[in-house]
Parts: structure tokens; sequence; C-alpha cells
């Protein structure tokens, strides 16, 4: 919970939302691989740029051709990968500062500040 996320079409910085469904707490709620639903767990991360988002191919084509980033609605269809294996919350490997997201728009969504440091996962 907390933990900084960076979007590589993201033009903002966006935080990670766990809810406490996993009933582990290091403090905050601790997250797994399957924290990752959009507007749940992954906010918004400003204005996209991906050419693959329909909402910016849209703006673009009305634009007659010039990139026009538009709001991000990240699609997140699959979990966080890797994960730590060694290390379970709620029966999914928890989520570590190692793993990534990839959205359906071409983006790599990263952990940049993990947002809490009592607990190290290995």
């Amino acid at each position: 919970m907390g933990a900084m996320l960076q979007c590589s079409f993201g033009a903002a910085p966006s935080s990670l939302v766990v809810l406490p469904q996993n009933r582990v707490l290091t403090g905050t709620p601790a997250a797994n691989i399957m924290d990752g639903k959009p507007l749940v767990n992954v906010l918004p991360f400003g204005m996209c740029n991906s050419p693959t988002n329909p909402v910016v191919a849209a703006a673009t084509t009305a634009a007659l051709g010039v990139l026009t980033p538009m709001p991000c609605v990240p699609a997140t269809p699959a979990p966080w990968v890797p994960g730590a294996p060694t290390v379970l919350i709620a029966n999914m490997p928890a989520l570590d500062n190692s793993s990534s997201l990839l959205c359906n728009w071409g983006g790599v969504i990263q952990i940049k500040n993990a947002g809490q440091t009592t607990v190290e996962i290995p």
C-alpha cells in the first residue's frame, strides 16, 4: 500500500492501493501479484502517450496525426510478474519492488518506491 508506480507511457506517477482483503499487514496492507486491478489497485498515470491506446489514437487522428495524449485509464488484464514465489500472501506470491505489470496499451508499470521499508521480501 502506498507504493509509487510509474508507467512507461504515463505522464505522472501513481500509487498502489491495496485493499485489506489479503489480511496481511506490514503497517499497511501487503500486496500480492493479483493486486493489479485498474482503478482499484492501479490508479491513472495522468495523461497517456501510447499510440496503441484507442482514446489516444482517436485524438491523434482528429489532430491530423499529431500525437495527442489523453487521460490514462490503465488496462491491466494479467497479474504482476514475477512476484516473490517464496513469500505467499493470501496464497499468491507477494509483490516486491522488482515486479512489473503490463498494460494492454503497451506500457510497462514498475514500482519506483516500495512505500514501506519495515519488511524485506527475498
